[in-house]
């Protein structure tokens, strides 16, 4: 989010509400994820289960506990960000997709690690993946509704193709997730001062 400040004056990379709900939402994720690799567990789609030292709950009924319990959290903190996104422009601002050209452009030079990165702004190949993964937990939590009250949302569940697909694509989604978060890590390992960034919304290439 761009900003403007007096030379010299630190300006924060992030606006405290955009750090506030992506804490928030670290949590409710997290939370959400391991509690769903227990419950999925319970009943494996595949022909594997995750260990259990990844669950979270200890038995299925804690689990489903802390899983619907991180949904509410999730679905006031989501749609909070969405509403905050919409009405300051920050989706557009910020996260709007670029061509085809720059993220090719953008993917080659992260490939090569000669991809530059000021914080607080987003590049071709980060808005990209920003916006995908904003659908694809759409995807989570309306799938997830479906399973969790077939019968109030039978239309739901219907549009995912029946209750047993709209499982595949609640897991298949959740996975996605997953990948996200790893890759998203990797990148806060490769350039750590994001994260100063995230936490007291400092950019670290502004002058002291």
């Amino acid at each position: 989010m761009a900003q403007t400040s007096r030379p010299g004056r630190r300006v924060p990379a992030h606006p405290v509400a955009i750090r506030v709900m992506h804490w928030i939402g670290v949590y409710g994720i997290a939370c959400m994820l391991f509690s769903g690799l227990l419950i999925y567990n319970a009943s494996p789609l595949f022909p594997f289960t995750f260990p259990r030292w990844a669950c979270l709950g200890g038995w299925l009924g804690g689990a489903l506990a802390w899983h619907l319990s991180a949904m509410w959290l999730l679905l006031v903190d989501g749609g909070t960000y969405l509403i905050y996104g919409f009405v300051t422009g920050h989706f557009r601002r910020d996260l709007a997709p670029q061509g085809p050209y720059a993220v090719v452009s953008d993917l080659r030079a992260a490939l090569r690690f000669r991809l530059g990165h000021k914080s607080g702004q987003y590049n071709a190949v980060q808005r990209l993946l920003y916006v995908g993964v904003i659908l694809v937990a759409i995807v989570a939590v309306s799938s997830g509704l479906s399973l969790w009250k077939p019968v109030q949302f039978g239309w739901l569940s219907g549009f995912y193709g029946g209750y047993p697909v709209a499982r595949v694509v609640h897991f298949v989604a959740m996975m996605l997730i997953m990948a996200f978060i790893v890759v998203h890590v990797v990148l806060v390992a490769l350039y750590p001062k994001t994260l100063l960034s995230m936490i007291a919304g400092v950019p670290a290439d502004t002058s002291p």
